[in-house]
């Protein structure tokens, strides 16, 4: 019999719906896929050349649990040149991912009935992650008008004494939505107010667009460092998502009990791909420039050309690679063959079995007025399965 646990667990929204789009397009169906989280660049040829020496090298064994140390000193640096934040090796772990290192945090800090707040629209895996270590998530509604940042007053408003973490996610994963300096300093001060610890999800830190620029939370003084835990990662910043590569920075003693829990489970992080890392960390960041600038590009034809399509409004992110366009004005209306949208999960069934373009539903990330688009493709499909969208839009009947 399957564990209760197991059972409340719902497999990812995202990966899914991404999985469905390749296998239509398998059987030779030309989808759109606008599904994806992750870059659509290929890794760097000099983290391949790296990897490829270190294979050659027969650097293909066990490595410390929590990662080389030549590893973690290109991390530390990094956290300091990019962030003001300075860390001692026994403060980070490198894991298989940054869902793995957010995994690791979930079993080193919550206990059976603690609360975990969580902003919504929210990550898929921040609550199941939650559940999945008998902690309770609590969502914290944003609103729109407000561009999704979190109100420090409706954070006051839902610490109980059960609250043990805040999770934050800047810029965010699905509304690119990153958050200003003073709005993170509001939190910082509430967290160490309540004594919770915030887990500060970074990792579309580097694609961030119209003059924003991304802060750390927990470089705002060592009273709050200590109760924050930094994820990052390189799959998004380096194209790299298939290496899984992902790290955390915090407390000694929650790293340390993170490491025993990783040293249980994965064990290390491939070392060939921890080899890769040290070379991406530490090679040159033109490439990042280059991917940014031309997602900055597709940012503003996607958005531009959503705001048109009648029905369809939406903010201008200003981080990561996702827009975040409300549908819900075309609720209601009915499809070619007399079905009723009336969800972001009959929109997004619509749009993939009509027009042939593959999204994420919102209700996924918690909010069913909206729909998640990826502009991490070529600007030929973006182009196209905007077309599709508006067509599809057009054949909408009240």
């Amino acid at each position: 019999m399957i564990s209760e646990r197991a059972m409340g667990i719902k497999p990812s929204p995202t990966l899914a719906m991404d999985a469905k789009a390749k296998e239509m397009a398998s059987k030779g169906i030309d989808i759109v896929n606008f599904g994806a989280g992750e870059p659509d660049y290929d890794t760097p040829e000099y983290i391949k050349d790296a990897a490829i020496k270190a294979i050659k090298d027969g650097f293909t064994r066990y490595t410390p649990v929590g990662g080389i140390l030549e590893l973690k000193d290109a991390i530390i640096q990094k956290f300091e040149s990019d962030n003001n934040l300075k860390y001692d090796r026994e403060n980070i772990l490198v894991s298989c991912g940054a869902k793995h290192s957010l995994y690791n945090i979930a079993q080193a800090l919550y206990n059976p009935g603690d609360e975990v707040l969580i902003p919504s629209p929210y990550w898929v895996s921040y609550p199941d992650q939650v559940i999945l270590n008998d902690a309770i998530p609590v969502f914290i509604k944003t609103h729109e008008k407000d561009s999704f940042i979190l109100n420090p007053d409706e954070l006051k408003s839902k610490i109980t004494k059960k609250t043990r973490a805040l999770i934050l996610n800047s810029p965010s994963n699905p509304t690119g939505i990153t958050y200003d300096k003073k709005t993170l300093e509001a939190i910082a001060d509430i967290a160490l107010r309540y004594d919770i610890y915030i887990v500060s999800d970074e990792i579309y830190e580097k694609l961030v667009y119209d003059g924003a620029t991304h802060t750390s939370v927990a470089s705002f003084g060592e009273e709050i460092k200590n109760k924050t835990i930094v994820v990052n990662g390189l799959s998004k910043s380096h194209s790299m998502t298939g290496w899984r590569i992902g790290f955390a920075a915090g407390a000694k003693d929650i790293i340390q009990s993170m490491t025993n829990i990783q040293s249980q489970s994965t064990s290390n992080p491939t070392s060939i791909a921890q080899k890769a890392a040290v070379a991406a960390l530490t090679g040159n960041l033109n490439f990042i420039m280059t991917m940014r600038e031309e997602f900055d590009r597709r940012r503003t034809f996607l958005v531009n050309r959503l705001n048109s399509i009648e029905g369809i409004n939406c903010l201008t992110p200003n981080g990561a690679f996702y827009a975040f366009p409300n549908v819900s004005k075309l609720y209601g209306k009915k499809t070619p063959d007399g079905k009723i949208i009336s969800s972001s999960m009959d929109f997004a069934i619509y749009l993939l079995e009509f027009a042939k373009v593959a999204l994420v539903h919102g209700g996924a990330f918690g909010s069913d007025a909206h729909i998640r688009v990826s502009y991490a493709i070529s600007m030929e499909n973006i182009n196209k399965g905007l077309d599709r969208i508006e067509d599809a839009v057009s054949k909408l009947t009240s």
